[in-house]
C-alpha cells in the first residue's frame, strides 16, 4: 500500500474516532445517551431549625440544563419566603430514612432517568407514606423511573407518552378543572402560557381518584398526533377527552403534586406559576390551602 494511501486511511479512521467520541460524550452530557450513575455516601445535611425543603436534581436522562438550575433558584426563593430552610442536591443517596426524616418537602427538579437504587426507592415510599410532601415537575414525570413501576403507576399516575414536536414550543390555553380549588383561584380562565413544550400521556390520573388542576385545550396550539419515525413509534402529543397537565393526590399520610409544565426556563419566572408552584409546596409541606 502506498505510503500517501496509508496515511490518509489512518486520518480518516482517527476522524472518524475522534468524532464518534465527542458524539458519544455530546449525547452523554444532554442525556440522549442514559446514564447509569448512583450514590451511595449521601452528603453532609445540616441540622435545619426551621422546616426543611430538599430539591434534587438529578439527571441519569435527558438533561433539562437551562430550567434546572431556573427552577432551583425559583422553588429556594418560594421557600425561603415561606420561613423554611433549603438543601439543593444532585446526590441521589439523600433518599434514605436517616436523611429524609431531616425534610417536610421534597422537591424532583426535572429529574431523569434511573436515579435510585432499592434500597433509595424503598426509603421514599415509606417517608411519603408517613407523611411527607413531594412535588415534581416537568421531566420528573416525563423522563424518569424507567422501570419503576410505583414512580410512574402511582407517584406520578400516568405513563408519559410524548410532547409537542412540530413545531415542539408553542403557546397554548391551560384551563383551571377545578375553579374552586385554592391552588388555581388565582389562575385567568383561560390562562395562556407562551412558548413551551407540551407533555402527553397514555392516560388520565382522574380515573385513579387524582384531583385534576390543569387541563389543556388541545385546540389551542398544534398537535400531530402519533409519530410514523421508526424510532419514535407510539410516541403521541395528543390524549383523547380531557387532557391533564397538573394534579394532585394523597399517598398513605403524604402529599404529592405534579406539573408537566416546565421545559422552558422563563415559565419558571411567569409570576402565575411561581404563585402556582408556591401554593402547591405549601399543600404538599402541611397540607394546607392558600
Amino acid at each position: 500500500m502506498p505510503r500517501w494511501l496509508k496515511v490518509s486511511l489512518l486520518s480518516v479512521v482517527a476522524l472518524v474516532l475522534v468524532l464518534g467520541g465527542g458524539g458519544y460524550f455530546y449525547g452523554k452530557s444532554i442525556g440522549i445517551i442514559p446514564s447509569h450513575d448512583y450514590e451511595t455516601a449521601p452528603p453532609t445535611v445540616p441540622a435545619f431549625t426551621r422546616p426543611a425543603v430538599l430539591i434534587f436534581n438529578k439527571t441519569n436522562g435527558f438533561v433539562h440544563k437551562d430550567a434546572i438550575p431556573v427552577a432551583d433558584v425559583v422553588f429556594s426563593e418560594l421557600a425561603d419566603a415561606q420561613g423554611w430552610d433549603v438543601f439543593v442536591t444532585d446526590n441521589a443517596a439523600v433518599h434514605n430514612l436517616g436523611v429524609l426524616g431531616k425534610f417536610q418537602l421534597v422537591i424532583w427538579n426535572n429529574v431523569s432517568g434511573d436515579v435510585l437504587t432499592a434500597e433509595q426507592r424503598e426509603s421514599l415510599v415509606q417517608w411519603l407514606n408517613a407523611g411527607g410532601g413531594w412535588v415534581g415537575v416537568h421531566g420528573s414525570g416525563g423522563d424518569t423511573a424507567y422501570d419503576w413501576e410505583w414512580y410512574v403507576n402511582t407517584l406520578i399516575g400516568a405513563q408519559f407518552v410524548g410532547h409537542t414536536m412540530d413545531p415542539q414550543f408553542q403557546d397554548a390555553a391551560l384551563l383551571v378543572s377545578e375553579p374552586g380549588t385554592a391552588l388555581t383561584a388565582h389562575l385567568p380562565a383561560p390562562w395562556i402560557v407562551p412558548a413551551e413544550e407540551w407533555y402527553a400521556f397514555a392516560s388520565n390520573p382522574r380515573d385513579k381518584g387524582y384531583e385534576i388542576l390543569l387541563t389543556i385545550d388541545q385546540d389551542s396550539y398544534v398537535t400531530t398526533g402519533e409519530s410514523a419515525s421508526s424510532w419514535m413509534q407510539g410516541w403521541t402529543d395528543r390524549m383523547e377527552g380531557e387532557h391533564p397537565l397538573a394534579w394532585r393526590h394523597t399517598l398513605g399520610q403524604g402529599r404529592v403534586f405534579y406539573s408537566a409544565i416546565g421545559h422552558q426556563p422563563g415559565t419558571y419566572q411567569l409570576p402565575e406559576y411561581r404563585q402556582l408552584l408556591g401554593k402547591a409546596m405549601r399543600w404538599a409541606m402541611d397540607g394546607s390551602e392558600q
